[in-house]
């Protein structure tokens, strides 16, 4: 499981994010397709530019797994009673063939 949580604004995004990024690409070619479920939750209230391309790039990732039949689960929980987190990850729904549930917490 993966869970990327919390504020995103570091001041160099792709170097935060690249060893994510390496760690997805070890892990989607050496785990087997029979140990089951890879799971993806996010909750990131705000995002920065910067990141919002980072995490553009990790779902992608995972939208590749799942059109290669990995067993993907992808959650992104959002504040309720913030509309911009919604609306952001509506937008990412918008760019990625990878189906993920919102919810609202």
């Amino acid at each position: 499981m993966l869970i990327i949580k919390g504020q995103s604004y570091p001041e160099n995004s792709f170097k935060f994010y690249d060893p994510i990024s390496q760690w997805l690409d070890m892990l989607f070619t050496t785990v087997e397709d029979d140990d089951g479920l890879i799971k993806l939750e996010i909750s990131l209230p705000y995002i920065n530019t910067s990141s919002t391309k980072c995490i553009l790039m990790l779902l992608e990732k995972f939208e590749v797994a799942e059109k290669n039949g990995r067993n993907m689960d992808v959650t992104w929980y959002y504040d309720k009673e913030n509309e911009n987190e919604l609306e952001c990850a509506q937008d990412f729904k918008e760019f990625v063939e990878l189906e993920f549930n919102l919810i609202a917490v």
